[in-house]
């Protein structure tokens, strides 16, 4: 007797609608509308139910993705008013003098 590999439950989505969905995903999000030029799992399973009429959770999506060699996207959460010259001048300045310092001794 030996072991085989169980191949799992089959795609949704047939080869073609595969080929159809890479096409559609390099268009990119812009093209669908999207404010931001990022692919997250929650979009791509929203084009799959527009285009495909396949309901996908998100988790799922990213081993879709993997299998068709691609990778998700997360967005960055980041302030829009973000000052980075005035955060790293913060950190040169005002982090020195809040962070705990040692007390000069210790276990040696």
């Amino acid at each position: 007797m030996r072991v085989r590999f169980s191949p799992g439950r089959p795609s949704k989505l047939r080869p073609k609608q595969l080929q159809r969905l890479v096409r559609l995903l390099l268009h990119g999000p812009l093209a669908r509308g999207y404010s931001t030029n990022l692919w997250t799992t929650a979009r791509i399973a929203l084009l799959i139910q527009q285009e495909f009429g396949i309901h996908y959770h998100p988790h799922h999506i990213g081993r879709l993705m993997h299998r068709l060699q691609w990778s998700h996207q997360k967005p960055e959460r980041r302030a829009l008013e973000r000052n980075e010259r005035e955060i790293e001048r913060w950190k040169r300045q005002q982090w020195p003098r809040i962070k705990k310092k040692p007390l000069g001794w210790g276990p040696i």
